[in-house]
C-alpha cells in the first residue's frame, strides 16, 4: 500500500496494539509504520515522510489522532483512523470502525473531505474540549487504568465536590452568559467519546462550534441529563445553554482543560477560534 503510513500509540487500547499489528502485516505487504514513544516522536515521523505519503492513518485514541492532524492542518494531506482509545468519540462522528479490511477499503479509493478544527490559545482540538467538572474528571481519570466504568465512577466522585468555575465573556454580545458553571464545552463534534452526546447539533462542516455552558444541576436531575445526553436530545434548558460560535474570549478561573480527552494546563483569558475547513479526513 503505496504512500500511506500507519502511526501506532502503543499505550492506547491497555498497550494492546499487537493483535493489530499482526493483521496489518497478514494484509498489507511491507506496511509502513511507526510505535510512537513520544509527541515529538511522531512529529518527526510525519516530518520524515512527509513529502512521500498521502494518507497518515492514527492509530489510538482521540488524543493520538489529535497529535498526528495537528501535522497536517491546512494541507492535501488525509487522516485517516483506526480507533483504539477509551472513548473515540471523533472516530465515530467520523466513521470509522475497527474493522481493518473497511479501512484498508477506504485507503484504496483515496476519498476525502475536508472538515473544521479549532484552537484554543493556538493549541488544536479536532473533537470536544472542556474546562470545568470534565477538566477535572480527565485529571483524575488519568490516574486510572481507564475503561468506560472507571470514567463513570471517577465522573460521579468528582460530581459531589466539585464547585462551579465563574465564566467572564470580553466581548460584550456575550456578556449576558457570564456566570459560573459546572462545566464548559467547545464541541466541534457532538459527542466527548462512549456515544455521550454533548452537542448533538453540533457539525463539524459549518465553520462554527458548540460552546456548551452547563450550569450545576440537583442530582434529581442526573437520570434526566444522563439519558437525554445518551440518546442525543440534550437541549437549552435551565441549565445547560448552547452558544454557536466561530470565534470568543473569556475568562475562567481555573488552568484545568482537557483538550480531545487529554489533560492540559491552559491560563486565561481562552481565545477560542475555529479554523474552517482545514483538516482533510478519509471518507
Amino acid at each position: 500500500m503505496e504512500k500511506v503510513a500507519f502511526i501506532i500509540n502503543p499505550f492506547s487500547a491497555k498497550r494492546n496494539y499487537q493483535p493489530f499489528l499482526t493483521e496489518l502485516h497478514a494484509k498489507v505487504k511491507n506496511p509502513l509504520y511507526y510505535i510512537s514513544e513520544s509527541i515529538l516522536g511522531t512529529d518527526d515521523f510525519i516530518h520524515n515522510h512527509f513529502d512521500e505519503i498521502d494518507i497518515f492513518v492514527a492509530i489510538g485514541g482521540d488524543g493520538t489522532i489529535s497529535t498526528v492532524a495537528r501535522n497536517l492542518i491546512n494541507t492535501q494531506k488525509i487522516l485517516a483512523i483506526f480507533p483504539a482509545g477509551s472513548g473515540n468519540g471523533f472516530s465515530n462522528e467520523t466513521n470509522f470502525s475497527k474493522n481493518l479490511d473497511e479501512l484498508l477499503e477506504k485507503l484504496k479509493r483515496k476519498k476525502s473531505r475536508k472538515i473544521d478544527t479549532f484552537t484554543i490559545n493556538g493549541r488544536l482540538s479536532i473533537n470536544v474540549s472542556g474546562t470545568g467538572f470534565d477538566g477535572k474528571v480527565v485529571k483524575e481519570f488519568e490516574k486510572t487504568t481507564r475503561g468506560f466504568k472507571n470514567y463513570i465512577k471517577v465522573s460521579l466522585k468528582t460530581f459531589f465536590k466539585y464547585k462551579p468555575k465563574k465564566v467572564k465573556f470580553l466581548d460584550e454580545k456575550y456578556k449576558e452568559y457570564d456566570g459560573k458553571y459546572l462545566m464548559v464545552n467547545i464541541a466541534n463534534t457532538r459527542q466527548f467519546g462512549n456515544n455521550a452526546y454533548i452537542a448533538p447539533h453540533a457539525s463539524k462542516s459549518d465553520g462554527l462550534v458548540d460552546m456548551v455552558l452547563v450550569k450545576k444541576f440537583p442530582i434529581t436531575y442526573s437520570p434526566l441529563f444522563a439519558f437525554r445526553m445518551f440518546t442525543k436530545k440534550l437541549k437549552d434548558d435551565n441549565y445547560i445553554t448552547y452558544l454557536p460560535i466561530s470565534e470568543v474570549e473569556f475568562k475562567v478561573n481555573t488552568k484545568n482543560w482537557h483538550i480531545d480527552g487529554e489533560f492540559n494546563k491552559i491560563k486565561s483569558p481562552i481565545h477560542v477560534k475555529v479554523q474552517p475547513s482545514s483538516l482533510n479526513i478519509l471518507i
